[in-house]
């Protein structure tokens, strides 16, 4: 049984990759060496942490964060075993989905919230993550009840998904699901139709909203950026609010923003004084690392400002530590 659509406009998936020389699509000038947005199975991604930075580092990527949802276990796992390729920089990275709780006319109601060069070993911020992931569990489970009572049942697809403590579930892995016990076509099919916002098998998440998830980044000696908000030009009264709280960047460089996006939304992030970064957020449901990478381009100049940035955190929050143990 597939729900039927309800007439709407199909949304286009931000995952979406722009086909190379398509109308209006980003021409890297050079195959880039940065990617700042990227996923594993350690939240809901599809390659291992170790496959990723292996397949980063043969696309030509020297500086490469991994920003799974809600923890940094993949980042861990790859220090611990010394298994970053020598000629990559790994950057401590996360990706924190904040809920808004007042209608400002934002699609599911969160904005996405990048954080770089956090204290891994940040005690408090382990524990909120934490917390973010608890959220996620409870929402899986809901959504599994709640296909399996609209007659989309994915329990023999789940069975046996048994995370780590360190993992963090994400709809994908449901579309997935549903991909396997053939309910759907692809995970944007999935999304599209069924566990979208909106569609019969969504249930809406909790967790930390914007300002406490900036507020976690920072505490711990990271910067924070606003991912994918290409409603930057037209809303700018929530970038003001956003920087009023913390927020140091803006998401500039994103694979599948046209160049004209691309434009205005930089244009944004220099008006306001904000960081400019950029990545491929490759999950891996539709294709190799390669084929999202020929597409990207982050200049080499928005990762020797991440730096800086990274830098000034730190020893902020190591100013603030030492200033509230005194």
């Amino acid at each position: 049984m597939s729900p039927a659509t309800d007439g709407r406009p199909k949304r286009i998936g931000r995952h979406a990759v722009r086909a190379a020389g398509s109308p209006g699509a980003v021409i890297p000038p050079t195959p880039s060496t940065i990617d700042l947005h990227t996923h594993t199975l350690r939240s809901d991604g599809v390659l291992t942490p170790a496959e990723l930075v292996t397949a980063a580092a043969e696309a030509g990527v020297r500086t490469l964060a991994i920003t799974d949802h809600d923890t940094l276990a993949g980042y861990r796992e790859l220090v611990a075993a010394a298994a970053v390729p020598t000629e990559l920089e790994l950057i401590p990275g996360v990706e924190i989905n904040a809920l808004v709780t007042r209608d400002l006319g934002l699609w599911e109601g969160e904005l996405h919230i990048l954080g770089f060069g956090m204290d891994p070993h940040d005690d408090a911020f382990e524990a909120a993550l934490a917390a973010q992931r608890g959220e996620r569990r409870t929402r899986f489970t809901r959504t599994v009840a709640l296909l399996r009572e609209i007659d989309l049942p994915i329990d023999d697809q789940v069975v046996d998904l048994v995370p780590d403590d360190g993992d963090a579930l994400g709809r994908p892995t449901i579309a997935r699901a549903l991909v396997a016990a053939g309910f759907a076509e692809s995970v944007e099919d999935a999304f599209d139709r069924i566990i979208g916002h909106g569609k019969p098998g969504y249930v809406r998440r909790g967790g930390l909203g914007p300002d406490a998830a900036i507020a976690a980044i920072r505490d711990a000696g990271g910067v924070p950026v606003l991912a994918h908000f290409r409603e930057a030009p037209s809303r700018l009264d929530i970038l003001r609010e956003l920087i009023d709280a913390g927020l140091a960047g803006l998401e500039v460089h994103y694979r599948s923003f046209d160049a004209a996006t691309t434009e205005a939304v930089g244009a944004v992030a220099a008006d306001l004084g904000l960081l400019a970064t950029g990545g491929t957020d490759y999950h891996g449901d539709l294709g190799p690392y390669a084929e999202a990478h020929a597409g990207l381009w982050v200049p080499p100049a928005a990762g020797d400002a991440l730096r800086v940035a990274m830098t000034g955190a730190a020893a902020a929050a190591a100013a603030a530590a030492a200033a509230a143990g005194s």
